[in-house]
């Protein structure tokens, strides 16, 4: 594969897909296990949202290999370990997006296994790594404007 230009309008709707995801997240009843589960709804909708987020994510990582670095990810658990490679993230992002992936692969393919508790804890704890890689991937971005074709 080559490199080509990152396109900004799928670099802009990935980024507001992560953010409108959070956002959700945040309107959840979060202060409490007690207030989460009490209306599973709110347990479906946290789940929804973090699999958005985490896709979202993902596909950003594998729009910045493909034509940034001209590198190919067919799965999600590549991504995170090109992106290493490729100097866009840092290792210790690069293992946390790792995790990321993994938790998405559970909450696609083995969903009957993720109990309320278990999100309200990933939903509670650890959004800041999803904050955090998001973060240096704009950067990444933006160090390379050069790179970016504005306009299709």
């Amino acid at each position: 594969m080559t490199r080509g230009s990152i396109n900004a309008k799928i670099v802009a709707a990935k980024v507001e897909a992560i953010q409108r995801s959070l956002a959700g997240i945040d309107s959840l009843p979060l202060a409490s296990i007690e207030d989460f589960v009490a209306d599973p709804r709110m347990v479906a909708a946290g789940e929804s949202y973090l699999r958005r987020a985490l896709e979202a994510l993902l596909d950003l990582g594998r729009h910045l290999l493909a034509k940034g670095a001209g590198r190919a990810a067919i799965e999600y658990k590549a991504i995170p370990q090109l992106l290493a490679e490729e100097g866009i993230l840092a290792p210790d992002l690069s293992q946390r997006l790792t995790r990321m992936a993994g938790y998405r692969n559970r909450l696609v393919h083995f969903y009957d296994d993720v109990t309320p508790p278990e999100l309200f804890a990933v939903l509670t704890e650890h959004l800041g790594d999803v904050e955090r890689v998001l973060d240096a991937l704009r950067r990444w971005v933006a160090q390379r404007r050069d790179a970016v074709e504005e306009e299709l």
